[in-house]
C-alpha cells in the first residue's frame, strides 16, 4: 500500500481505483498479448510509469515517486504463484492447466523484463 500513499502512509483512494482498473486490464492483455510493437511500446509505458521518469503523471497522483526495480522484479513471484489455483478451478486438464500457468509465467518475466528497460543503462540494454 506505501507505494499507493502520499509517502505519508495517506493513501490516494481514487489514484488506488485507477491503478486496480488498469491491473484488471493488465491481467486481460497478459492472457491475450499480442506481442507487437503496439504491445512492446506499452511495456515501455508501464516501465515508464513506475520509474521516476514518468511515475504519477498519467493520474496527476501525489504517491511515492519511484518504485524501486527490487520490487518490480520481486512482482514475477506473486502474481505467478497465485495465478495456478485460480486456473485450476476451470474445467481444464492438469496438462493444460500446466500448461496455461506456464505461458503466464512465461509472460509475466517478458514483461518485468522490459519494464526494467528505464532502470539499466542504455549501453547495457
Amino acid at each position: 500500500m506505501y507505494y499507493f500513499t502520499d509517502g505519508e502512509g495517506n493513501p490516494d483512494e481514487e489514484y488506488l481505483d485507477r491503478v486496480r482498473e488498469r491491473f484488471k486490464q493488465w491481467i486481460r492483455d497478459t492472457c491475450d498479448a499480442p506481442y507487437d510493437k503496439e504491445w512492446l511500446n506499452y511495456q515501455f509505458e508501464i516501465a515508464r510509469r513506475h520509474h521516476r521518469t514518468k511515475k504519477n503523471q498519467t493520474d496527476d497522483a501525489n504517491a511515492v515517486g519511484h518504485i524501486d526495480l527490487r520490487y518490480i522484479l520481486a512482482f514475477i513471484y506473486p502474481i505467478t504463484a497465485t495465478i495456478r489455483e485460480f486456473l485450476a478451478n476451470g474445467d481444464h486438464t492438469d496438462e493444460e492447466v500446466d500448461k496455461m500457468y506456464h505461458a503466464w509465467f512465461k509472460s509475466v518475466t517478458l514483461q518485468v523484463t522490459l519494464w526494467s528497460y528505464p532502470y539499466v543503462p542504455e549501453e547495457n540494454w
